[in-house]
């Protein structure tokens, strides 16, 4: 299996990098992430539950960091163990680039392999599985980066409070749009 693409972070370069290597932050974001410890100089032993199709399991393994340019890139090597449902291994590079004093763009490719049960949905599900899991990862780590770091609004903007319920949002919408 093979994935790449890139995503927008609304933070800079400097903190995304601070951001991808802060294994509480990453635990918060992966899904279905139990616990990331370390267990050695760039090296973390990982617990996480994942389904791919109509398997689930629980999965234990190891990642590992090198070729570190802070705060640039590195590459990671992983490999876990499912028990019945599998196994799986594989590399990711993660480069950012600064887009802005406050945006970057983190670029990653992935090329994985898997096998056991989890081989045998198909290359398509799994395909499949990892995309979502990429997705919910990184939509989870862009709502924590801007949790922590909010943007600063510009003085004089006044910002209008969130509709709180799906009728107020509505109602809001209906006033806009037909003011």
């Amino acid at each position: 299996m093979e994935l790449s693409n890139q995503q927008a972070l609304p933070v800079s370069q400097a903190i995304a990098w601070d951001a991808l290597n802060d294994t509480s932050l990453l635990q918060q974001s992966i899904p279905g992430c139990e616990a990331i410890n370390p267990i050695g100089e760039n090296e973390y032993e990982v617990l996480m539950t994942a389904a791919i199709g109509p398997v689930k399991a629980k999965f234990k393994g190891k990642l590992k960091l090198s070729d570190i340019t802070p705060p640039e890139s590195y590459t990671m090597a992983f490999e876990g163990q499912g028990g019945a449902a599998g196994h799986g291994k594989g590399t990711a590079t993660v480069r950012l680039e600064a887009t802005g004093p406050d945006d970057t763009l983190l670029h990653y490719a992935v090329t994985a392999s898997v096998g056991g049960k989890i081989a045998q949905v198909g290359s398509r599900l799994v395909d499949m599985a990892a995309q979502k899991i990429a997705g919910d990862f990184f939509g989870n780590f862009t709502a924590v980066l801007q949790a922590r770091h909010p943007r600063a609004v510009p003085a004089g903007v006044e910002l209008a409070p969130a509709p709180t319920s799906a009728w107020a949002r509505f109602m809001a919408w209906l006033k806009r749009v037909f003011g």
